[in-house]
């Protein structure tokens, strides 16, 4: 089961709606574009639209089973008490003083430039369950950071 918020899930619908009202007929359509220019057996276009009409069904099929298995969190349910899925943590590095605001959330949601990084990441899972004023190691690939919590809301 994959949680996520509704606006992912919502994100996840539109995505799904493009690939097989857009991109699908312009997959179909490279391939009997290629498939116009002569023998099949010699046609590397041919293949190359085959194949990406392939990689593009995985990808719905993959867009289908999350969804199916999708469950929309219901927000106004969460506390802010803990850092849990959803929760929008401001940290600072102890090492730097540097500030960090990361909204915590499914791996399909998860957009650095956003700042939400996936429940999955290793900062993700070193912060869940702690609280305000926590301090917290987390072992990362490059070392280990220590960080604390300062301030946990929901958006």
């Amino acid at each position: 089961m994959a949680y996520m918020s509704k606006e992912g899930y919502e994100a996840l619908v539109a995505e799904l709606h493009r690939l097989e009202a857009v991109e699908s007929p312009k997959a179909s359509a490279a391939i009997a574009e290629a498939r116009d220019k002569g023998d099949l057996s010699e046609n590397a276009e041919y293949d190359a639209a085959k194949e990406a009409q392939a990689k593009l069904m995985d990808k719905i099929n993959q867009l289908k089973v999350t969804l199916a298995d999708a469950k929309i969190i219901d927000k106004t349910r969460l506390s802010s008490d803990c850092v849990q899925l959803l929760s929008k943590v401001e940290m600072t590095n102890l090492a730097t003083n540097a500030k960090m605001v990361y909204t915590v959330v499914s791996e399909n949601e998860a957009d650095l430039a956003k700042g939400k990084i996936s429940v999955k990441t290793p900062i993700a899972q070193g912060l869940l369950n702690h609280k305000v004023g926590d301090e917290v190691e987390i072992k990362i690939p490059r070392g280990t950071i220590k960080l604390r919590i300062d301030n946990i809301t929901i958006e």
